[in-house]
């Protein structure tokens, strides 16, 4: 027997089913956890929901700062994108989510978390892994995979029998799923699931489309230290700060929207709508630094470990040695990583027109052709030959 649950609970009709669930089926307390990453007016009532359902001990905690500080920032110094387009704003929350929960849990004397993750997505595995990283005891519960709900009508059948409020704009078939954080907004599932048709507008919250964005462009400069940005036109900013505030110019040029069609870990493929407004601008931006003050050698090995790196990520193995090897090695090259890149946003484009640096690496000497410096040009005649050898032979 069970002696108390810790939810993940994000006060929609899917998580608060699953709270009674478990009140009816475990015949012990739950308590909610909902973790405040900005996604903005949607946890307004989840405290009121919470309690309505019989739940004494709710937690919502304002996480963004630790979110955006230890979560994102270093898998931006990373360069990590998954499959050449995502930049795993979902997958980079769960692990938070996750150990915060484990936390709770040992607060509050539980022995068990349970998550609102279908068995056929990618959280199960993010948010298992997670708990099981920062308590290998703890049990785990995983409604969808245990109940016989296994349809909206019978998720509101359930609703009704148990008096759970349900909006009226929640009776139908949701036509998307949606998560969004301070990074990004996911939209997948039903409208979106044939990879062919285009996504509807109204899918999109967190961009204005080409034709409603800013018609005069903005240019801005992005301050980085020792590899994460931290100002924007001179104005220091906490990391959730600066990521706000880019998200706000994102908004208003179109920038960030990604349609996407993506090996999920558990083995299907699934077609995503993403929108990463403002971490769209700082990876341009944490790029075109890295391109002044990084060697060459240093630069190619993080590109060859980047998609080992988003794939570690994506498939929820934030807490892995191997992922904590690799964040070592980054964050080693990111020392040098310090300086200003200017930006001009404008119509869905980040465009780099300039970038600066005390550590620069780039020697206009060396490029010029107007100066000699300390190249001699007969030199190549050398090199060439003896990279052609292979060829020749």
């Amino acid at each position: 027997m069970l002696k108390k649950i810790v939810l993940a609970y994000s006060g929609g009709l899917d998580t608060s089913v699953i709270l009674k669930w478990l009140q009816v089926k475990y015949k012990c307390p739950v308590v909610t956890f909902t973790a405040d990453l900005g996604q903005g007016e949607e946890l307004t009532p989840v405290k009121g929901k919470a309690e309505s359902l019989g739940v004494k001990e709710v937690f919502i905690e304002d996480l963004k700062e630790d979110f955006v500080k230890n979560y994102v920032y270093p898998m931006f110094r990373a360069n990590a994108i998954y499959e050449g387009a995502y930049f795993l704003g979902t997958a980079i929350a769960r692990p938070l989510i996750a150990k915060r929960q484990i936390e709770i849990a040992k607060e509050v004397g539980a022995d068990a978390v349970a998550h609102g993750a279908t068995g056929k997505g990618n959280d199960q595995v993010r948010f298992e892994l997670g708990y099981y990283a920062n308590n290998s005891q703890i049990n785990v519960i995983s409604p969808w995979r245990e109940w016989k709900l296994n349809s909206r009508n019978e998720l509101i059948k359930f609703a009704e029998k148990h008096q759970i409020p349900i909006a009226k704009d929640k009776r139908g078939e949701a036509p998307f799923s949606t998560d969004a954080n301070m990074l990004h907004t996911s939209s997948e599932g039903k409208i979106l699931e044939d990879p062919w048709e285009k996504a509807p507008e109204y899918v999109y919250s967190r961009t204005k489309s080409l034709e409603q964005s800013k018609d005069s462009p903005d240019e801005i400069v992005i301050s980085f230290e020792k590899g994460d940005a931290v100002a924007i036109n001179e104005k220091k900013l906490k990391p959730h700060q600066l990521l706000g505030r880019l998200n706000e110019f994102g908004y208003e040029h179109g920038i960030g929207r990604e349609d996407i069609v993506e090996n999920r870990f558990v083995g299907m493929k699934s077609r995503g709508v993403y929108e990463t407004p403002g971490g769209t601008i700082l990876a341009k931006a944490h790029r075109a630094i890295e391109s002044i003050t990084l060697d060459r050698g240093e630069a190619h090995l993080k590109d060859e470990i980047m998609p080992k790196y988003a794939e570690t990520i994506y498939n929820g193995l934030w807490f892995s040695s191997e992922r904590e090897a690799m964040q070592k090695l980054i964050d080693s090259t990111q020392l040098n990583v310090t300086g200003d890149v200017r930006l001009k946003l404008f119509k869905g484009n980040v465009v780099v027109n300039g970038r600066r640096s005390p550590f620069s690496k780039y020697q206009l000497s060396l490029v010029s052709f107007d100066e000699v410096g300390d190249y001699n040009q007969k030199d190549a005649e050398g090199f060439i030959k003896i990279s052609s050898l292979r060829l020749k032979i």
